[in-house]
């Protein structure tokens, strides 16, 4: 049976081909600064924006890939407490929501300060604050002690996927991990974030939590990278996108004897849509903050805000009555008259004819 990567000598003398990887690092290099000089011209309420809607797809998506589901106002509502923004609609996050918030504002807000074992330990307390993954006691706050696989199949069926490194040397692989990362190199931070990603997840130190940890990971250095603490991209909602993928190179690389080509390649891809993707995110908070600032003294009452603050978010398909009473939490009858309310003041038009599939849309902003 073929070795893991780390039962090799020298494990993490990783090589990979330069000249393999060039054209799309390059691509990635181009499309930061494209984005960073988008955000840059725009003034704070967009920018505001922007990085609400980042950051929250981001800790979504990072736990959704791990098949945990967060709720989308928690996580938002904690994120702009968090940086002080002034949002509408605010809600009262569960200790584990604000735990994974907490993680990801200090590895981008402070993404100059050393990753050290303490650092780490306290990300992994802060997303499981109670000692449970799901129903099952794990251990928190410190390396795991127990063997770690990852199978699939019936109980008596079960097919090992991987073996991480044994407990006894997860202590000496995460000292050497860390004295590399905190050391200064001339290597580029988008090719260290790919690196740190799958070194951690290769090591798998912890009984549960690594994906995410990773991610905040390459998110710290992709922080770096930009030079500013704001996160305007997602890599967490691509990778969760090309999940399937993600899996299948990191088992195919698993078994490398160094080179690690393929798997910066993915990583570098996964980024690059990342970023190409950040331009429709980009779009969509350009016009909430535009429609907002239209409607500034336009009286709506509270259902109406929040349900237009959910399709200005990019609601996927068209608003029927039914759904509008779902969201606001009212009789469809009251859904129906908010509804006409706004139909009549043309900020929203039916979009099919009448029936009980009347859908209705945003009207586009007409220029100033």
């Amino acid at each position: 049976m073929a070795k893991y990567i780390y039962q090799h000598a020298n494990w993490t003398d990783f090589k990979w081909s330069d000249k393999s990887i060039q054209p799309v690092f390059g691509e990635v290099k181009w499309l930061q600064g494209l984005l960073l000089g988008q955000m840059n011209n725009l003034g704070f309420g967009f920018r505001d924006e922007a990085l609400l809607r980042t950051l929250t797809s981001d800790i979504i998506k990072s736990s959704e890939i791990e098949g945990e589901h967060l709720p989308y106002d928690q996580v938002r509502s904690s994120i702009a407490r968090r940086l002080g923004l002034n949002v509408a609609g605010m809600v009262v996050s569960e200790r584990n929501v604000e735990g994974v918030v907490d993680m990801l504002i200090d590895a981008t807000h402070n993404h100059a300060d050393s990753l050290t074992e303490e650092r780490l330990f306290g990300w992994h307390a802060s997303i499981f604050p109670d000692g449970y993954s799901g129903r099952y006691k794990i251990e928190v706050g410190g390396y795991r002690t127990g063997i770690m696989q990852i199978v699939s199949g019936a109980i008596g069926k079960e097919r090992v996927h991987y073996e991480a490194v044994p407990p006894g040397e997860v202590k000496t692989e995460m000292d050497a991990f860390l004295k590399w990362f905190n050391s200064k190199t001339d290597l580029d931070h988008v090719l260290k974030a790919a690196i740190a990603h799958f070194w951690f997840i290769i090591i798998h130190p912890f009984d549960d939590g690594n994906g995410r940890i990773a991610r905040a990971i390459s998110d710290l250095l992709l922080t770096r990278s930009d030079g500013i603490k704001d996160r305007f991209y997602s890599l967490s909602s691509q990778i969760l996108e090309q999940r399937k993928e993600y899996y299948n190179i990191l088992q195919q690389v698993q078994y490398s004897t160094g080179d690690i080509t393929e798997w910066i390649l993915w990583f570098l891809n996964c980024l690059k849509n990342a970023l190409l993707h950040s331009q429709e995110q980009l779009r969509l908070a350009l016009n909430k903050v535009e429609f907002w600032n239209k409607h500034e003294n336009t009286l709506l009452n509270a259902r109406q805000r929040l349900v237009l603050n959910k399709m200005l978010d990019g609601w996927e398909g068209n608003m029927k009555t039914s759904k509008w009473s779902k969201i606001a939490k009212c009789s469809t009858d009251t859904a129906l008259r908010d509804i006409q309310d706004l139909v009549a003041r043309n900020i929203l038009r039916q979009d099919n004819p009448g029936g009980r599939s009347t859908s209705y849309i945003l009207r586009p902003l007409k220029p100033a």
